[in-house]
């Protein structure tokens, strides 16, 4: 019961034509030269403007003041840089609008897609970095916002969380197969309609873990199912704050009791590929949603869905 839209072959997030072209972070004169040519994301609060199905991109003559970083330059040579500052107002007349990595990731090219992960990650660094963790003291910007220096020339460089996410199915390839779902109970809205959205249980690997280890960890934790033959899938950038989600696949028992841990898991329950099937084609009648497709979360339930698992 899938639908005949075609599947991506990697997580939508995963994917990018940048060259970051980390050489040239270090190069103040090029920099100085590069930004002169290149092309400017506004970024704020996680979001940037777009119209359409494109990041809107300015000149650097009408980029606003603020904090840059250099992002990479494209196939073609062009430089990109983000700006951390105010987005400008939304006028009528203009298709414009701020929108954030969940509503847009997933229709976004390749290139657009690489340039709002990058420039969300790096800003979300710097806005939680602005004192150094061993001294206490201040920290600037350096090395085309891939660096902070503390007055001591001590260095931090960007950090990312390792996260796992896993779909839990029960091995069966046809239409009686059946997938474990959770509601997390931070989740205090539905997603469109009211509906209340399913997705895949997930969490951060702990000190002298292994994902795979994570993986058996979380989903005994969050539901109390053992799990069984737990393979790695694909991964993608989750820049909430800094994360990068580890996609996995992993089979469980249907018959196993459901335990949810409440403080994590408001409701978990299996579902058929039926009724996946008709809530990512939108019918209400099945009375859930699944998650935004920029996430990894979508693209490990569609992978099992189309069989892939």
């Amino acid at each position: 019961m899938t639908d005949a839209r075609p599947r991506r072959r990697t997580p939508p997030l995963a994917r990018t034509t940048l060259d970051r072209a980390a050489s040239l972070r270090a190069d103040t004169t090029w920099l100085a030269e590069a930004w002169q040519r290149a092309r400017v994301l506004v970024i704020d609060d996680g979001k940037a403007l777009v119209a359409g199905d494109q990041l809107v991109l300015l000149p650097p003559d009408r980029a606003p003041d603020g904090q840059r970083l250099f992002l990479g330059v494209d196939p073609a040579g062009v430089p990109y840089f983000a700006v951390m500052a105010a987005l400008p107002p939304a006028r009528a007349d203009d298709l414009a609008r701020p929108y954030g990595i969940r509503e847009v990731g997933h229709i976004l090219s390749s290139l657009d897609a690489g340039l709002l992960m990058t420039s969300v990650a790096l800003a979300n660094w710097h806005l939680r970095h602005a004192y150094s963790p061993t001294s206490g003291q201040p920290t600037t910007m350096s090395e085309g916002g891939w660096v902070r220096v503390d007055d001591a020339g001590a260095q931090m460089w960007p950090r990312t969380d390792p996260a796992v996410i896993v779909l839990v199915h029960d091995g069966e390839p046809d239409e009686d197969g059946c997938c474990l779902l959770g509601h997390n109970a931070a989740w205090r809205r539905g997603q469109a309609g009211g509906l209340p959205r399913y997705s895949c249980l997930a969490g951060f690997v702990e000190p002298g873990e292994s994902a795979e280890q994570t993986v058996a960890r979380e989903v005994a934790e969050e539901v109390g199912v053992a799990v069984r033959d737990v393979h790695y899938v694909a991964s993608q950038p989750w820049p909430y704050p800094g994360s990068l989600m580890l996609g996995f696949h992993a089979q469980g028992d249907p018959q196993a009791p459901l335990r949810p841990d409440p403080a994590e898991i408001a409701d978990a329950r299996w579902f058929s590929r039926a009724e996946i099937g008709a809530a990512e084609a939108g019918d209400p009648s099945v009375g859930f949603g699944l998650p935004t497709r920029s996430s990894i979360a979508h693209y490990l339930i569609m992978q099992w869905l189309d069989g892939r698992a």
